[in-house]
């Protein structure tokens, strides 16, 4: 494959030693050129139409405008670009919120290098790559009892809830405050006619609540 048939990539990862691991590892890929590297989308919105990359791997967390905010912008900028998410965050919300505004893919970080280059291949044909966790999590998501009697945050809570996270973890990595956070589980058993954690686990799980 001559340069001219190679995809093109440009990376959008804050991280210096994770943004200059993947554009070394995917740059010594036959059929492949990084061409272009930036620590945030306000860095490389100044350069980025004239790269016109193929394919964007692109971060959340990133200082200034965050990934899922980049989305749409990228898209308007580049509507021939494929993006693809490239985070540490699994959340449900972060996914579809992904997704709704104009990803391709989405993957963990924790993805060997071997599928992160697979999958910038799999994007450029058309496909929608997406970790095993990533993909399981979209699946349950439409399997749930769409006539659930809780709310989408609710639900999001009594999730975590089910992996143990304590009420200030839920907090934390929800970004309400603690008494928010109370205030929804108490919603949550008034709803499902509960008064404890693993009654309201286990109500769920039954009717396909979460």
């Amino acid at each position: 494959m001559n340069d001219s048939d190679s995809i093109r990539i440009v990376i959008i990862e804050d991280d210096e030693t994770i943004r200059e691991g993947y554009a070394f590892l995917i740059g010594q890929a036959e059929g492949y050129e990084v061409i272009g590297t930036y620590i945030s989308f306000d860095e490389a919105v100044k350069k980025i139409a004239t790269n016109a990359p193929d394919v964007i791997l692109l971060d959340i967390e990133l200082p200034g405008t965050n990934g899922i905010e980049a989305l749409p912008k990228l898209k308007k900028m580049l509507p021939n670009a494929h993006i693809l998410i490239l985070t540490v965050y699994e959340s449900e919300k972060l996914i579809f919120d992904a997704l709704s505004n104009g990803a391709s893919g989405y993957l963990t970080k924790n993805t060997p290098a071997a599928k992160i280059i697979e999958s910038i291949k799999e994007v450029k044909q058309g496909g929608g790559p997406m970790s095993v966790n990533i993909a399981r999590m979209v699946i349950n998501s439409f399997q749930k009892n769409q006539n659930s009697p809780l709310s989408k945050r609710e639900t999001q809570i009594l999730e975590l809830i089910c992996n143990g996270k304590s009420r200030s973890q839920i907090a934390k990595e929800l970004f309400i405050d603690l008494e928010t956070v109370r205030s929804h589980i108490k919603n949550i058993y008034i709803k499902l006619d509960v008064n404890s954690r693993s009654d309201a686990i286990k109500t769920a799980r039954d009717n396909k609540l979460i």
